[in-house]
């Protein structure tokens, strides 16, 4: 098989093959510091060797095409309203608001699928729940489903890295917040955007949970910001982006920082794209990392005033992650904000 030609980048690639079973400790930790050093400098880094299987990724692409080729009363078959508090289902194009403006971009939201009888959808919990499946075309379900169990595998295997990163055990966040992780997934298609065109396809934002892991189609627009400016980053066979969210940045006290993103279409053709949310468990306590327990007052501040929303991701906050969570949802999506509250 031919090598892997990747274009000229700055964001480094890391496999973590070694995370993922049978690895030495000395290979695990030549991957630990790989990340490590990646979650400093960037928040943003691909990973190969991630375990999803090609076809797999290929099922997914071609199904979510499918669906998005529906017309749109079909589509609106799902709409997220039908999925209430479980906040899951289809929005068209403008429907999802990033900074408080409309992306240029359609999309499915799925999460952990859940029976009625699951305890925690008989107590009503938010964001707990079934997701809103399509009648066509039948093969999502399956796609969707196999997909998620495998990059959320991948998902844990980054974050064993990160702890053995941060000197901790490597199943710390297990332990502490991932052992039943919440997990979001999302299919976006972005619609070619003509030259000259106002708005983005996701304005600049930062994610605000743990870890994004992002496939990408062949179709380059994400771009990331960088102190030297704007870096785009585009697909690399056999790959997946992944960031750190703000919820990371705040654990470690800003040590590992949450990068602002953006998309803009600029190709010509339409844009798929699969970002899967790894996040604590929603009644998991949010409490400092060890030896990242007290934050200067004076980092809160200049944190503010470097985020282009003006919102310092390590201000104080005491709860769950569900309530950090569900503080975000409603920027997101107003309409949820009862159904979701």
């Amino acid at each position: 098989m031919p090598a892997v030609r990747w274009p000229a980048i700055t964001l480094p690639v890391v496999d973590i093959a070694p995370m993922l079973g049978g690895a030495d400790a000395e290979a695990r930790g030549r991957v630990a510091a790989e990340i490590g050093e990646a979650c400093r400098a960037h928040g943003f880094f691909y990973i190969a060797g991630h375990g999803i299987d090609e076809a797999l990724q290929a099922r997914l692409r071609d199904t979510s095409r499918g669906f998005f080729a529906l017309p749109a009363a079909e589509k609106m078959r799902v709409e997220m309203r039908h999925g209430g508090r479980a906040w899951r289902g289809y929005f068209p194009v403008g429907g999802e608001l990033t900074s408080g403006r409309p992306d240029l971009k359609e999309g499915l939201y799925f999460g952990t699928e859940l029976p009625p009888d699951d305890p925690r959808v008989r107590a009503g919990w938010p964001l707990h729940g079934a997701n809103l499946w399509p009648a066509h075309p039948l093969a999502l379900r399956a796609a969707v489903l196999d997909y998620m169990a495998a990059a959320t595998c991948a998902a844990q295997a980054v974050l064993d890295a990160v702890a053995l990163g941060l000197g901790l055990e490597g199943d710390w966040f297990r332990r502490h917040y991932t052992g039943d992780p919440t997990v979001l997934f999302r299919v976006f298609r972005y619609p070619p955007q003509a030259p000259g065109e106002a708005g983005w396809g996701v304005g600049e934002h930062t994610d605000y949970g743990l870890l994004t892991l992002l496939l990408q189609d062949d179709v380059p627009g994400l771009q990331v910001r960088t102190p030297q400016g704007w870096l785009d980053a585009p697909p690399l066979p056999g790959t997946l982006v992944c960031n750190i969210g703000d919820m990371l940045d705040r654990l470690t006290g800003g040590t590992y920082r949450s990068t602002p993103h953006r998309v803009r279409n600029a190709s010509g053709r339409e844009r798929f794209s699969f970002p899967l949310f790894f996040d604590p468990d929603f009644i998991a306590r949010v409490t400092p990392l060890p030896e990242h327990a007290r934050i200067d007052p004076g980092r809160v501040a200049a944190d503010r005033s470097a985020r282009w929303d003006g919102a310092s991701v390590l201000a104080p906050f005491e709860g769950t992650y569900g309530d950090y969570l569900l503080g975000k949802v409603g920027k997101v999506f107003p309409q949820l904000r009862e159904a979701v509250g």
